[in-house]
C-alpha cells in the first residue's frame, strides 16, 4: 500500500555523518508515494552532495535562504507552504539546540518556523552528547511545542562509543512518517476518473463533439483526493484547472481515452463521467470539406461505432470496481438500468440532461445512484462539488462493503 501517495514531504538534512542515510530515506518515501524536496545545511553539504539527492527526490535541493530563483526571493515560505510534513533527518545536537531557540538562522530552521505542517526529527549525535542535560532540555521544549522526535536508537557509533544516539534506520523513520497521517477510507487505492467530451475528426477544421463541460468528473477527482486516492483523471478537451494533486491525462477522441485508460490500469475504482461520443466518422478528410456543386443538396457523413470504454474495462480480468453514468434526455432510471446490466457495472448515476439547470455546463446537479439490487439513493439539487463529495462517499461505501474491507 503506498501510504504516502499525494503527500508532500521536505526533508531537511543536517551537518552529521548519518546524513548518508538521508539518500535511502528519500527511496524510502518516494516508494510509498510521496513527493519530497530537500533542504540542506551547509554543513549537511559536506556529508553528501545536494547533487545526489536531486537525482533521487527529482526535485531540486535547497540550500540558501535567500534564492533569487525562488518566488520573490521567498523559498523559505513557498516550502512551508507546500510541506504536508518536514523531517529533519539527522538533526544533530546544533540543529536541535536553534529550533529550540527558535532561530531563524538558514533556510531549514527558518522555514520550521514559517510552516504549519508537521514537523518530525530524527536525531543523531554522540552519546554523551545525547545524555547532556542541555540536549534532553532541548528535546523536552521541543516536545511542548508540539514537535514529533523519533529515536535516536542505540548502538555503535561512527567514533567507536556504544550508546544512544544513532539515528534511526530510514525504513523506520519512514513508518513513523507514514502513521502520523491520519489514514482514509481510500488511503493506498487508485481511482481512475474519465471526465468531459471527446472530440471525432470531420476533417482538419470540423468534429462532432456534445456539451460536456467536465464539471462533474473533476469535482469527483477532487472529492477522491479528500477520501485518500491516488488519482488519475483522465480528460476529453476542457478548460478547466487540474484538482491538486491528482495526475491528469489529456485526450481527444474516444479511441484516444479508451488507450489512455488501459494504459492506468489496473486501478481500484473506475469512474466513467465523461460523455464519450458513440460514432466517429468512418473516414476523416484530409482537407477542409468545402461546399461543391455536387453536394448543394447535402453531405452524406458516414459513421462507425466508437469502442464502449466502461464496457471493455468492466469486461477485463481484475476489472476495478466500475461506476458509470447515465446522461439520459428520457425514461431515465429505465435507461440507467439497462446500462448497469448490459455492461456489467456495480454503480450507475442516472443524470438527467434535459434540465438545462442541471444538464450539461451547469455548476449544480441532481442525480440518482443505482445499485446492483437496483436499490436507489437520490441526491437532491446543488452544487456539483457538493453532489461530487457525497457521491464519493456512497462508492467509497460500496466498494468498501463489495471489497470486503468492513
Amino acid at each position: 500500500m503506498r501510504r504516502l501517495h499525494n503527500k508532500r514531504i521536505v526533508l531537511g538534512v543536517g551537518g552529521g555523518i548519518a546524513a548518508y542515510k538521508s539518500a535511502e530515506l528519500i527511496r524510502k518515501l518516494k516508494e510509498q508515494g510521496a513527493d519530497v524536496k530537500v533542504v540542506m545545511t551547509r554543513a549537511g553539504c559536506e556529508f553528501i552532495t545536494p547533487l545526489t539527492l536531486q537525482a533521487l527526490s527529482g526535485n531540486p535541493v535547497h540550500v540558501d535562504l535567500l534564492d533569487p530563483n525562488a518566488e520573490a526571493a521567498m523559498g523559505h515560505i513557498e516550502l512551508a507552504r507546500w510541506a504536508d510534513l518536514v523531517i529533519i533527518a539527522p538533526t544533530t545536537a546544533n540543529l536541535l539546540a536553534r529550533l529550540a531557540a527558535g532561530q531563524a538562522n538558514d533556510l531549514l530552521t527558518t522555514l520550521v518556523l514559517a510552516t504549519d505542517a508537521k514537523v518530525m526529527l530524527a536525531p543523531a549525535m554522540n552519546q554523551a552528547m545525547w545524555r547532556d542535560s542541555v540536549t534532553q532540555e532541548n528535546v523536552n521544549k521541543l516536545l511542548t511545542r508540539g514537535f514529533l522526535i523519533v529515536g535516536p536508537d542505540s548502538g555503535e557509533q561512527a567514533c567507536g562509543d556504544i550508546g544512544p544516539g544513532r539515528m534511526l534506520e530510514p525504513i523506520a523513520i519512514a513508518q513513523h512518517i507514514a502513521n502520523s497521517f491520519t489514514t482514509k477510507a481510500l488511503t493506498g487505492k487508485r481511482v481512475v476518473i474519465t471526465a468531459g467530451p471527446t472530440q471525432e475528426n470531420i476533417d482538419p477544421v470540423r468534429y462532432i463533439t456534445n456539451h460536456s463541460s467536465g464539471k462533474m468528473g473533476f469535482a469527483l477527482a477532487e472529492a477522491a483526493v479528500e477520501e485518500g486516492a491516488e488519482v488519475i483523471l483522465i480528460s476529453g478537451p476542457v478548460s478547466l484547472a487540474t484538482p491538486d494533486r491528482v495526475e491528469r491525462i489529456n485526450v481527444v477522441s474516444a479511441q484516444d481515452m479508451l488507450v489512455a485508460c488501459e494504459s492506468v490500469m489496473p486501478s481500484d475504482i473506475f469512474i466513467a463521467v465523461a460523455a464519450v461520443a458513440d460514432f466517429r466518422p468512418q473516414v476523416v478528410a484530409k482537407q477542409k470539406l468545402k461546399k461543391q456543386p455536387d453536394n448543394e443538396q447535402g453531405l452524406l457523413l458516414e459513421l462507425v461505432r466508437n469502442p464502449d470504454i466502461l464496457a471493455t474495462i468492466a469486461a477485463k480480468e481484475g476489472r476495478p470496481f466500475c461506476v458509470g453514468f447515465a446522461a439520459e434526455t428520457e425514461n431515465l432510471l429505465e435507461y440507467a438500468e439497462k446500462k448497469l446490466k448490459a455492461k456489467n457495472l456495480n454503480l450507475i448515476v442516472a443524470n438527467d440532461v434535459s434540465n438545462p439547470a442541471i444538464g450539461f455546463n451547469s455548476d449544480d446537479n441532481m442525480i440518482t445512484l443505482v445499485d446492483r439490487e437496483l436499490n436507489t439513493t437520490r441526491l437532491a439539487l446543488t452544487s456539483k462539488a457538493k453532489i461530487a463529495r457525497r457521491l464519493m462517499e456512497l462508492i467509497t461505501s460500496y466498494y468498501l462493503k463489495e471489497t470486503h474491507y468492513v
